[in-house]
């Protein structure tokens, strides 16, 4: 299966302040990739650097027949990057069927599919984002993704201080899109168990390095292995 995306010795960081040293790694098309580390490693400079978000200081990043390193923001979006920040950066002065309709772009993913993923959406596509809980909010956030129709998903902790029953609804849906649908993507998560299990791939980073890549099963069966990369104690 060709590669996807292709990343190789990327150096980037705010400023001159350096957090990823000469990090490579490939994902396949299709496949889904859960980034992994303690916090202040360096996931979420890399998901921003991909989004454009960060000042690269070195290597190359590829997606498909696109060099992302040589393009702006914007460029990546319609190159075919789907991002779902921490911050999620929905448009909450706008309501929920407005922040669909007003990025969507030709595809498969249109706001009917995802109020049908998302059937709390499909009640408040009338209501503001000012007056959506925290998880709705994260589901327009990645309803907001996908309707860009990317070939990329990249998803920064995006169970991050939710309530069960939203996060389970929440890995509900990105089972779908990852397995059942086929997107690609990159998942930041802090609850590594839940994300390995549907991930095909796992990187673990340490002080803006890569200190492990492999499958994520193998990696899921071997919780000593992962709480030592993850500097847990039993």
């Amino acid at each position: 299966m060709a590669d996807l995306l292709d990343v190789r010795q990327l150096r980037a960081g705010y400023g001159e302040a350096v957090v990823l040293q000469d990090v490579s790694l490939s994902l396949a098309e299709g496949h889904t990739l859960a980034l992994l580390g303690r916090n202040g490693t360096g996931k979420t400079t890399f998901i921003n650097t991909l989004a454009g978000a960060t000042r690269q200081h070195g290597g190359r990043i590829r997606l498909g027949d696109a060099e992302l390193h040589r393009l702006a923001p914007h460029e990546r979006a319609a190159a075919g990057i789907g991002w779902v920040p921490q911050e999620r950066n929905i448009f909450k002065s706008l309501t929920v069927h407005e922040n669909l309709t007003a990025v969507a772009r030709p595809g498969r993913w249109q706001p009917a599919r995802v109020y049908e993923m998302f059937p709390r959406l499909a009640e408040r596509k009338g209501n503001l984002g000012t007056q959506l809980s925290g998880g709705e909010q994260q589901m327009l956030a990645v309803g907001r993704a996908l309707v860009l129709n990317p070939r990329l998903l990249l998803l920064d902790e995006p169970l991050e201080g939710l309530a069960p029953i939203i996060v389970e609804e929440l890995l509900k849906a990105i089972r779908r899109i990852t397995r059942e649908e086929g997107l690609s993507a990159i998942i930041v998560e802090q609850h590594p168990q839940a994300i390995l299990a549907i991930a095909d791939q796992a990187v673990v980073l340490d002080r803006g390095t890569v200190v492990h890549q492999g499958a994520a099963a193998a990696l899921l069966a071997r919780p000593d292995l992962l709480d030592s990369l993850l500097g847990v104690s039993r």
